[in-house]
C-alpha cells in the first residue's frame, strides 16, 4: 500500500481534547479495527457478485473504519444492484464518474485491493470481522461518551441512560443471529408501541405544543431574508447551554452540533456571531462544529453521507443550511426520496436534525396574506411528508416584524406568532398580543371603537378597516357580558363602550 496515501479518520471529533478522547495520543488506544479484513472484503466483493450478496446483509458501509473503503462498499452495492460488474475498471469508471476516485486512493488502489483478498469463498468471514471490530468502536464512544456526561455538571442520569441505550440498541441485532440488515429495525408489537410510543421530552417547545420533537425533523421554511437563520442560530446556543428560550418555548440543552453551512457560509458566520461572546471560545471549539461549504457529494446520491457526517463528528445535532445545497434536483421524486431516506437514516442513528428550506415563487393567482400551507414549500411533497414539524416565516426580506406559522404540527399548534427579529443582537422574541377586555378596563372613560384600534395599532388614526375590527371586538365583550355600551347616538359619533363593573369586582 503507498505510504501517505491515506490517515484512519478518528472516531472522535478532531475538537474533542478531552483525555476520553478515543483517537490517538494520551487518551483511549487506537479504536479497534482491522484493514486487512476491510481490504479483503472489498477484493472479493471484485471478483463475484456472489461474495456481495454474501457480505450485504452482514455489513453496512460505516462499519468499515477507513472512509475510502466505505465509499468503494457504496459504489460496489451500486453496480450490483444494477447488475453490472464489480472489478477493479467498473468501479474505478463508477468512482470517477461520480467525483471519487481521486479520494479513494486513484485506480492503482483498486487493484491492489482486488489482490489483498485471499479469494471470494470466504468474504462472509472477513465481513464479520469488520462488522464486530465496528461494533466495538461503537461501544468504546458510548462508554466514552457516558462517562463525558456522567462527570460533567448537572449530569441527568435518565438522559445518559437513554442515550447509552440508544447506542447499544444500534449494534443489538446485527450479524447473522439478529438476520443483519434484514432484522436491524425489527421490534414486536408491544415493544413499539412502548418504546416508540413513549412520552419524551421535545426538543423545542412542549409536549401539549411541540415545535421540534425528538427523533422527527423540524423544517424552517421561508423565503430570503425573513430571518430562518436568525432563528436556527438561537436554537443552536440553546442546544450549545447558552439559553434555555427560543421564542419563548423551551430548548433541550444536546451535547454537539454539526452545523452544515453550506448556503454563503460567510455570511452565516458574521449572523451567528452576534450571539457570541469571547468566553464563549471554550464550548464553542469543543461542542460546534462547521462544515463551510459544499458536500463531497449530494444526499441523493449517497443517502448514508449524513449520518456518517453525524457520526464522524461525534453530533447529536445536525442543522442543514440549507437543504436547496444538499440535494441535486429538488422537483425530482427520486432525489427527494433519496433525501428522505437520508433524513430517516440520520433520525434512526440518534442524532436530531433542523433543516431549513425556501418556499415557492409567489404566482399571480395567489392569494395575498392568509396562512401559509405545505404547498408553499418549494419542491416534491416528499420534503415536508417526511419531516416532524414544517414552520413557515412569512414577510420581507429583512424586516424586522414577521410572521411565523406551524404548516405541520406535532401535538398543538403553535401560533401564529408574530416575531420581532433584533438585527443588530442577533435575537427575536414573540410580540405579545394586547388584551382587548384589559385595555377597556383600564380606561377610565372606557373607549370606542376608534379608540380601541388606535391602541392596539399604535397609530394615532388608524383605518376605517381596523377600526372595524375594534368594533368586532368590542361588540363581542358587550354580548359575552364583559361590557357595557352608552346610548348609540346618531350621526358621526361613536358608542362608547365601558367594562362592566360586577365583572371587574370578580376579576379583582
Amino acid at each position: 500500500m503507498p505510504q501517505g496515501t491515506f490517515q484512519p479518520a478518528r472516531t472522535a471529533s478532531p475538537q474533542t481534547s478531552s483525555r476520553f478522547d478515543t483517537g490517538e495520543g494520551p487518551g483511549l488506544p487506537m479504536p479497534p479495527h482491522h484493514l486487512e479484513a476491510e481490504q479483503a472484503v472489498l477484493g472479493a466483493c471484485m471478483y463475484s457478485s456472489a461474495a456481495v450478496d454474501a457480505a450485504r446483509p452482514i455489513l453496512q458501509a460505516a462499519d468499515f473504519y477507513r472512509p475510502a473503503h466505505a465509499d468503494i462498499w457504496r459504489c460496489v452495492l451500486s453496480l450490483r444492484d444494477e447488475g453490472s460488474p464489480t472489478d477493479p475498471i467498473a468501479l474505478g469508471e463508477e468512482l470517477g464518474r461520480i467525483g471519487a476516485l481521486t479520494r479513494v486512493g486513484g485506480a492503482s488502489y483498486l487493484h491492489i485491493l482486488a489482490s489483498a483478498t485471499p479469494g471470494p469463498a470466504n468474504c462472509d468471514y472477513y465481513a464479520e470481522i469488520v462488522r464486530e471490530k465496528a461494533e466495538l468502536r461503537r461501544l468504546q464512544a458510548a462508554a466514552v461518551q457516558t462517562l463525558q456526561q456522567s462527570v460533567s455538571e448537572g449530569a441527568d442520569p435518565d438522559q445518559i441512560r437513554a442515550q447509552l441505550q440508544s447506542a447499544l440498541d444500534t449494534t443489538a441485532g446485527r450479524g447473522p443471529s439478529g438476520n443483519g440488515r434484514l432484522g436491524q429495525f425489527a421490534v414486536d408489537g408491544w415493544d413499539f408501541l412502548n418504546d416508540y410510543g413513549a412520552q419524551v421530552p421535545p426538543i423545542w417547545g412542549t409536549p401539549e405544543q411541540t415545535a421540534w420533537a425528538t427523533g422527527e425533523s423540524m423544517m424552517l421554511v421561508g423565503p430570503p431574508g425573513v430571518g430562518k437563520s436568525t432563528i436556527a442560530h438561537q436554537l443552536v446556543m440553546a442546544r450549545l447551554g447558552f439559553q434555555r428560550l427560543v421564542l419563548g418555548m423551551p430548548v433541550t440543552e444536546g451535547r454537539r452540533v454539526l452545523y452544515l453551512a453550506m448556503d454563503r457560509p460567510p455570511q452565516i458566520a458574521r449572523a451567528l456571531r452576534r450571539l457570541v461572546r469571547d468566553v464563549d471560545e471554550e464550548i464553542l471549539r469543543d461542542r460546534l462544529v462547521v462544515w463551510a461549504g459544499p458536500l463531497p457529494a449530494t444526499l441523493d446520491r449517497e443517502p448514508n453521507l449524513l449520518a456518517e457526517l453525524a457520526a464522524h463528528h461525534d453530533a447529536d445535532t445536525v442543522v442543514i443550511d440549507s437543504i436547496k445545497d444538499i440535494v441535486g434536483k429538488l422537483t425530482d421524486d427520486e432525489a427527494v426520496g433519496a433525501y428522505n431516506r437520508a433524513r430517516q437514516q440520520l433520525l434512526r442513528s440518534g442524532a436530531e436534525l433542523l433543516e431549513l428550506h425556501h418556499q415557492r415563487k409567489a404566482t399571480a393567482d395567489a392569494k395575498p396574506g392568509g396562512r401559509p400551507t405545505l404547498d408553499r414549500v418549494y419542491g416534491t411533497t416528499w420534503f415536508t411528508a417526511g419531516a416532524g414539524s414544517v414552520m413557515i416565516l412569512s414577510g420581507g426580506a429583512g424586516n424586522t416584524v414577521v410572521e411565523l406559522h406551524h404548516a405541520k404540527t406535532v401535538t398543538g399548534e403553535i401560533g401564529p406568532l408574530t416575531v420581532i427579529h433584533d438585527h443588530q443582537r442577533g435575537t427575536s422574541r414573540v410580540d405579545e398580543p394586547l388584551d382587548p377586555y384589559k385595555l377597556l378596563r383600564d380606561a377610565t372613560n372606557g373607549l370606542t371603537s376608534k379608540e380601541l384600534a388606535a391602541q392596539m395599532t399604535g397609530e394615532p388614526d388608524p383605518s376605517a378597516k381596523d377600526q372595524e375590527k375594534a368594533r368586532r371586538v368590542l361588540k363581542g365583550l358587550y354580548e359575552a357580558g364583559q361590557a357595557t355600551k352608552d346610548q348609540e347616538l346618531g350621526g358621526n359619533r361613536q358608542v362608547r363602550y365601558r367594562a362592566r363593573a360586577r365583572h371587574m369586582a370578580a376579576v379583582s
